[in-house]
């Protein structure tokens, strides 16, 4: 197995993940074989319990695996279905060492870092490298592995450590070190500062550690002066030396990487210029260049819990991107605080709720995203109403689903009490309850979760025809409430209709109102397995709506499963 790791310093948030992503792509393009792993420092088992505002979206596997949004970039760019494992933790590695121990596999021995948590990280890169991602037989060429957080954070020298040995064990002709560094410019006269690389790699050649690239993100593009001061004081080729300025968007990153002949220095590191094509990126630079010149956007009211921090909804934002584009269009997302549209804001904070109703009212479509606990359901409700009572195009995922349940049980059915048990508890009329599938005490990986069949109760449905008249779907879940089975039959008789359930045929997973032109609500999360070009269904049907294309292309599409 050959190893790309790529490490950062200066500052977090530079796009670690986004050019280890960009690498698998570039190597996959020269027909290699790519799997990735993110490494994140922190002592949380996974990412599941975070915080949104804190840690951004939490991205979800097959396996069911609640992992940094990282992998979701990795899946993405390169089309790969990933496992868990794919993401380690400290958590995860000092629970696998301390569960050997209480099983007595270490005879007794004193447990510490080094060699016991050091040898873990390195058994747990080198047997998950190994697992094919791609749908094919056998292990990939290249694992691209990538360590969050900065070098000198305290909690990373264990993995430092581990990966300064692994680099020892495996051979320097089998990997290869790229440190993504930050050069600010600085005051008026613009110079383009190298100290603070300096500084990173110094810390990192500190460690045991030299890098083999140097990636430099940067406004504008780097000076050669600038190179070749990096390149005698950081002890790095100047050919090795890449720059990824600013891009108009994130599909020039292989491109750039690309241009810079970065492939030609990795492959030389890695001893695979043999058996390497050139890369061919034709479709990458398609999809770039046609994104550039896209001049009409669609107005898309996304309205959330966490719209401050956009990375909260990532896959969402991506899953929109690429709907958009397939219909020729970019995307003009309008964030909405949910609480805004409420009443109370009206009292409260009259601006910002004008503001919010103003542009919900102008959007072409609603989208309202899932998130966990009360704050801004109120608002929710309403955005969904407006969207039933208006025509507008309505895309529910999870809560949003749930949310369109309940506005039609209270503004349909007139039962006004009508709730979710996760909102209300007593709630007379619960058109949404926590299923038992999960737990009630325990936070971490208590959800249903992962891949599930959705079987479609009849062909005539939109959902249908956008998935090609497919029989069923397998999608990503992660929840915990569902619409309850007792309440369907009124719930439909009124002319709500659930034309998605699972085998079981007791958890409803696709609803949708036959008298509206696109009022979808969905349980699962399909924005999980979109990928630039083959865009999520949903979203899809979503962008087609709002432009008013959706009847034309159903009948362009008839049954092409």
């Amino acid at each position: 197995m050959k190893y790309v790791l790529v490490t950062g310093g200066v500052v977090s948030g530079l796009g670690k993940g986004v050019t280890a992503s960009s690498i698998g792509v570039v190597l996959k393009a020269c027909g290699l074989r790519v799997t990735s792993i993110k490494i994140d420092p922190y002592l949380n088992i996974d990412a599941g319990t975070m915080s949104p505002f804190e840690h951004g979206e939490v991205f979800v596997l097959d396996d069911g695996g609640e992992v940094d949004l990282d992998l979701g970039n990795y899946e993405r760019f390169l089309d790969v279905t990933l496992t868990r494992d794919n993401n380690i933790t400290t958590g995860k590695i000092y629970q696998s060492v301390l569960d050997k121990e209480r099983r007595g596999d270490y005879l007794g021995e004193t447990i510490q870092v080094v060699p016991h948590i050091t040898d873990a990280i390195k058994t747990w890169v080198e047997s998950i490298s190994l697992i094919p991602v791609d749908g094919k037989e056998g292990p990939a060429d290249v694992c691209v592995i990538e360590l969050g957080g900065t070098v000198g954070d305290i909690e990373s020298r264990p993995f430092i450590e581990a990966l300064r040995q692994l680099s020892f064990s495996v051979g320097q002709e089998n990997f290869c070190l790229i440190h993504v560094s930050l050069i600010p410019v600085l005051g008026v006269v613009g110079e383009q500062k190298t100290k603070p690389t300096q500084h990173s790699v110094r810390d990192l050649r500190g460690l045991g550690l030299t890098p083999h690239l140097l990636a430099c993100r940067s406004a504008q593009p780097l000076l050669e002066n600038t190179k070749e001061k990096l390149s005698q004081l950081c002890h790095v080729a100047a050919g090795n030396i890449l720059n990824i300025h600013d891009v108009p968007n994130i599909w020039h990153i292989p491109l750039l990487l690309r241009n810079q002949n970065a492939h030609h220095s990795i492959l030389q590191q890695l001893n695979l210029l043999s058996i390497a094509m050139p890369p061919d990126l034709r479709d990458w630079t398609k999809m770039a260049e046609t994104y550039d010149n896209l001049t009409n956007s669609v107005r898309i009211a996304m309205v959330g819990k966490y719209v401050a921090f956009t990375d909260s909804y990532l896959s969402v934002v991506k899953a929109l991107l690429h709907a958009c584009v397939a219909c020729s269009l970019k995307p003009s997302i309008d964030w909405i605080a949910a609480s805004d549209l409420e009443d109370d804001s009206a009292t409260l904070t009259p601006e910002a709720h004008a503001a919010a109703w103003e542009t919900l009212q102008n959007a072409a479509c609603i989208l309202v995203p899932g998130g966990f606990g009360d704050r801004g359901v109120k608002g929710m409700i309403l955005a969904a109403k407006y969207a039933r009572e208006n025509n507008v195009p309505y895309l529910g995922i999870c809560l949003g689903m749930q949310i369109s349940v309940i506005e039609f049980a209270r503004s349909v059915l007139s039962l006004e009490r009508a709730d979710s048990t996760e909102f209300d508890e007593h709630t007379p009329n619960p058109v949404v309850v926590f299923m038992p599938e999960g737990s009630r005490t325990h936070m971490g990986r208590t959800m249903r979760l992962g891949c599930r069949r959705t079987l479609f109760q009849t062909p005539d449905c939109i959902t249908s025809k956008l998935y090609h008249n497919s029989e069923y779907v397998d999608e990503r879940h992660r929840h915990r409430y569902e619409v309850n089975p007792d309440v369907i039959g009124i719930l439909e008789e009124a002319g709500l209709k659930f034309v998605g359930k699972d085998d079981s045929g007791r958890r409803m997973e696709i609803l949708e109102l036959p008298s509206h032109p696109f009022y979808v609500g969905v349980q699962f999360h399909p924005e999980f397995k979109s990928r630039p070009g083959k865009p999520s269904a949903l979203f899809l049907g979503l962008i087609l709506a709002a432009t008013g294309q959706l009847e034309t292309y159903l009948d362009q599409h008839p049954n092409t499963s």
